[in-house]
């Protein structure tokens, strides 16, 4: 049988209120984003391609989005020791480049694991928090959540595109 995105119901953003939950509703409504443009899928039309010599497909993008999760969140802000997912320095793009052999069921598995272990790696710590990166830059925890929610929406409208390349389907 051939596996295929499951549909998603996207939440409501909080318009109003304490910072955190807004910024947490705006980052949970961007990565609901991403798995509704993918919903419907199969493993084909995941791993279809935009257009050469780009590598960029429905598959990357989750896979990218997991180690964003991961490189920000549990790595930079919560200063978990951990390997990235499917990049390293002798293979960069291996997010994007290596989904020919990848099993999407697997890889969107690993998403939602990652989003999870990130939410609860950032869950105590204040906006406020200093967070350093493996390149020893600084950013607050507050910039780190406005910086994922810029990169979900810029990757969006990647996977907007790529969307209607494969079926025609477009929305927001």
């Amino acid at each position: 049988m051939t596996w295929i995105v499951p549909d998603i119901d996207r939440i409501d953003t909080v318009p109003s209120g304490p910072e955190r939950p807004m910024l947490q509703s705006w980052l949970d409504f961007h990565r609901q984003t991403l798995l509704a443009k993918c919903s419907g899928l199969d493993s084909a039309q995941l791993k279809r391609r935009a257009v050469a010599p780009s590598t960029l497909s429905l598959h990357g993008l989750v896979r990218h989005m997991a180690e964003v999760e991961r490189g920000w969140l549990r790595i930079t802000a919560a200063g978990q020791r951990l390997e990235y997912l499917y990049c390293s320095e002798a293979n960069p793009s291996g997010d994007f480049d290596d989904i020919d052999a990848a099993d999407p069921a697997a890889d969107f598995g690993v998403y939602h694991r990652e989003i999870q272990l990130a939410d609860a790696g950032v869950a105590e710590l204040p906006l406020d928090h200093r967070c350093r990166t493996p390149a020893d830059a600084e950013f607050s925890l507050r910039w780190v959540y406005l910086h994922l929610i810029e990169e979900y929406a810029r990757h969006n409208g990647h996977a907007d595109l790529l969307r209607e390349q494969i079926d025609g389907r477009t929305g927001d």
